[in-house]
């Protein structure tokens, strides 16, 4: 058992990497601010936990292989962990509607694979469960200061990146005590690694490459017309799509006389939080081969709404092309992104109503 342990503890710790990923992405797609907060500070004090008692049963291990199967389990339970944070973490990007949001983190899953199994040495895994944490505590610290100050904003991100750099202080300076040694011939890397990730999460912030959390586009969509009802609720007219509009992001709008289009949004943010979005129109010129805006609309959002903020905005005298629409915060950072391509047609098409709640 000891020798299947020693040829096996790698991959299966990345199995429960993957577990741990899966699990949380299936359990945890519905859930609120509050508990999603819970949940995540539970995980980062597991997670901590778990890196110390790593360390202390790993000069144990060295010693004793009987106390190999501790650390056969904590180890499990840390890679478990980490994949549950990393899911979490997925869940709340992934809600922007936008799923090249979602790569990083993808990436950074199959970057954790092959790290854990080509790291073999203690110092180096070392190397590895702390920068993870410490990326683990900038996500949290920016999906949750704009929480607790009811705003977003580069103040509030630059903010989030200090406290997590206090925080992990904290825990390296406790940490150190466990671990002396692998700590001795692993601090340029660490201390390499933990810049790099702070400089890298912040050239993506500031590249508006890392989107708004926590306001993130709950529904949308390209309207032939909208209004209110006496009840308050929003009353669409649309046409009927197929199976495949749920895989072809891009949608058809038929047009007979350049008619007006109209782009629905309902935007979710936590209670007490007041801001202003952005519907920005833009066409994809084929000649220039690229995207022209077109028209810019600033509109309000309030928080506390489950189901997001409702709001749109109107084009008039739509022209034929491939178009998209931008839901974005002031400084541009993409919320969600509507797109649809206009069609120019002899007949009106046929629509069908529906009632946005």
């Amino acid at each position: 058992m000891r020798d299947w342990y020693f040829r096996y503890e790698r991959p299966i710790s990345s199995i429960s990497l993957i577990v741990g990923f899966a699990f949380d992405a299936i359990i945890f797609t519905q859930v609120n601010l509050f508990w999603e907060g819970v949940i995540i500070s539970a995980y980062l004090a597991i997670v901590a936990i778990s890196i110390v008692l790593i360390h202390v049963t790993e000069n144990r291990v060295q010693r004793s292989p009987r106390s190999s199967q501790t650390h056969f389990w904590l180890i499990n339970i840390l890679q478990f962990f980490f994949g549950g944070l990393l899911s979490t973490f997925l869940v709340s990007y992934f809600r922007s509607s936008i799923l090249a949001v979602a790569w990083p983190f993808l990436l950074i899953l199959i970057t954790g694979i092959i790290a854990n199994e080509t790291l073999k040495k203690h110092y180096a895994r070392l190397t590895f469960q702390i920068s993870f944490f410490f990326l683990a505590l900038f996500s949290f610290a920016v999906y949750f200061l704009p929480v607790l100050f009811h705003r977003i904003g580069a103040d509030i991100f630059l903010l989030s990146g200090l406290a997590s750099l206090i925080f992990l202080w904290l825990f390296i300076s406790g940490l150190r005590f466990f671990a002396r040694e692998n700590f001795k011939k692993s601090r340029f890397s660490l201390t390499a690694s933990i810049l790099s990730i702070f400089i890298t999460l912040n050239a993506l912030y500031f590249f508006n490459f890392i989107p708004p959390i926590p306001l993130s586009l709950k529904d949308g969509g390209i309207y032939h017309s909208l209004y209110r009802d006496a009840e308050g609720n929003y009353v669409a007219g649309t046409e009927k799509s197929g199976w495949l509009s749920f895989i072809y992001p891009t949608v058809d709008f038929h047009t007979v006389s350049s008619d007006p289009a109209y782009a629905y949004s309902a935007v979710f943010s936590p209670g007490l939080f007041k801001t202003t979005i952005i519907h920005n129109w833009q066409k994809y010129d084929e000649s220039a081969q690229r995207w022209i805006m077109v028209n810019r609309i600033t509109l309000p959002v309030a928080g506390g709404r489950s189901g997001g903020y409702r709001t749109y905005s109107v084009k008039d005298d739509i022209t034929p092309g491939t178009w998209r629409v931008n839901v974005e915060t002031s400084r541009g950072q993409i919320i969600g992104r509507l797109r649809f391509k206009v069609i120019a047609v002899d007949t009106e098409p046929v629509l069908k109503t529906i009632i946005k709640i």
